[in-house]
């Protein structure tokens, strides 16, 4: 059966494509409006600075805008720009330490559903999630991620992105995404194990 919705977005992503190549103005607008939100989750999240992550997706944006004509249409629009947003992050991270976001920067975020496999790796119910402690710890432990593990989990746990479209992003094999997500995985759980079974054992004596 057709996925009449993924269908309508394939479309309408490749009328805004031929638009923007043809240089409509109103074009690269709309552009920024629907994907501005995705792309500065993403900077956010890879740099830890909101700061950092506005200049991220502002040069996303001017660069992708530059080379529209080159784009050649391999994978989607969508996972082009998070290839060049996740590279312009990447830039940024290397330039300076990266920051400690606080909560109040992650606020924006609070009332997103938490991905169902992040509570299933971690082995918590998922209402141990909805406190804006544990996003908070979650959240901090993701940003202590090494690099390359970080920037993986980011695009599939968290955006959503499939391993084929991750792999398209990153330039690499959807194989190297399985490894580099499943590492994700085994770090941030021994890496919150503590947090989670101190959670546990204060629900238990509670």
């Amino acid at each position: 059966m057709v996925n009449r919705a993924a269908t309508d977005e394939d479309d309408a992503e490749r009328l805004l494509l031929q638009r923007l190549r043809a240089g409509d103005k109103s074009a690269c607008v709309q552009c920024v409006e629907r994907y501005s939100p995705a792309l500065y989750r993403l900077a956010l999240r890879l740099t830890g600075d909101a700061s950092a992550a506005e200049d991220v997706v502002q040069e996303t944006f001017l660069n992708a805008f530059k080379a529209i004509t080159s784009f050649e249409g391999r994978s989607s629009l969508s996972t082009w720009l998070y290839r060049i947003a996740a590279n312009t992050a990447l830039m940024h991270m290397r330039r300076k330490q990266p920051l400690m976001v606080s909560v109040d920067a992650m606020s924006s975020d609070e009332d997103k559903p938490v991905p169902q496999a992040l509570f299933d790796w971690c082995c918590l119910p998922e209402q141990d999630f909805e406190t804006s402690e544990t996003r908070a710890e979650l959240e901090r432990a993701i940003r202590e991620l090494p690099e390359k593990f970080r920037i993986v989990f980011v695009l599939r746990e968290l955006e959503g992105l499939s391993t084929e479209a991750t792999a398209e992003a990153l330039a690499v094999s959807p194989d190297v995404v399985k490894t580099r997500l499943h590492r994700a995985r085994l770090w941030l759980r021994e890496r919150l194990s503590p947090y989670f079974t101190e959670r546990v054992l204060t629900r238990e004596e509670g």
